[in-house]
């Protein structure tokens, strides 16, 4: 390719990237917004085979993981541990992490990488033999906050930690098209501001933009415990409000799937 010829190509592309800037379109064709951009939440999902694997992971994100998030600046992290049905039911901890833009999620790895307090803290974690892994399987959501609620809340509930339900529920629907709905439903909708008004205490809402139950939205709500839990649930479905927002038809058939995880606060989570 001689030069003039790559002279030209130059200005085509330059004169292309300052008609993105004028039309307020980024060089990746990602349409730019005024509006503020809410928080990005990473939900890291341990399971465990053993009550050793649970001590291991439970020493690495107090004494490592959880001191590195602060000296980077990330606060509110909530390190939560599923509540048990049965003595043998599967082991799980659940961790929340809130971020203020992708790039920081991207970089993660790399900044803890360089903390040389967390390299040793965590050593006994991060360096473990093959044969004696600190869980069975890591699971990483990552959901996007709704404009209802674009930043994570710490919860205000009292009482006992360990009797403190955090009720972290999955809604799936059928098609992105109904995710949206419900979505909007939660926004546009007024169900935010009903769960505001009912006193539900929610910790965050959020679009998942990358999990394994997709198209679906995650949230959290809290109560002092389980009693609190189920009267407030009950207060919800008796509203007038909720009464009449169910049958729209355009929030119909929204959801197709529901799970939903009763978790406690560990003693070393930040809320």
């Amino acid at each position: 390719m001689n030069m003039k010829i790559r002279y030209i190509l130059l200005i085509i592309i330059a004169c292309g990237m300052l008609s993105c800037q004028k039309k307020n379109i980024d060089i990746l064709g990602l349409e730019k917004s005024n509006k503020p951009m809410g928080e990005l939440y990473q939900l890291k999902v341990f399971t465990f085979k053993s009550d050793s694997q649970v001590n291991m992971t439970d020493t690495y994100l107090r004494d490592a993981f959880l001191p590195a998030m602060k000296r980077m600046g990330h606060n509110n992290v909530g390190v939560f541990k599923q509540r048990r049905n049965a003595p043998d039911s599967i082991q799980k901890t659940f961790v929340l992490i809130p971020f203020s833009n992708l790039n920081q999620i991207l970089k993660l790895e790399e900044e803890l990488s360089k903390d040389k307090n967390y390299l040793e803290n965590g050593d006994s974690y991060i360096n473990t033999s093959f044969d004696k892994p600190p869980y069975s399987r890591i699971e990483t959501i990552i959901l996007k906050a709704f404009e209802g609620m674009p930043a994570l809340k710490p919860t205000v509930v009292n009482g006992i930690r360990s009797e403190r339900i955090y009720e972290l529920r999955s809604y799936e629907s059928a098609t992105e098209h109904y995710n949206k709905s419900k979505v909007d439903m939660f926004n546009a909708g007024g169900e935010i501001k009903l769960f505001d008004r009912l006193g539900f205490n929610a910790v965050f809402f959020g679009e998942v933009i990358s999990g394994p139950k997709m198209p679906n939205l995650m949230y959290m709500t809290s109560f002092t415990d389980m009693a609190g839990r189920d009267a407030h649930w009950k207060t919800f479905v008796e509203d007038p409000e909720w009464g009449k927002l169910k049958v729209i038809p355009k929030y119909l058939n929204t959801v197709s799937h529901i799970d939903i995880y009763f978790l406690t606060p560990t003693e070393y989570s930040d809320y």
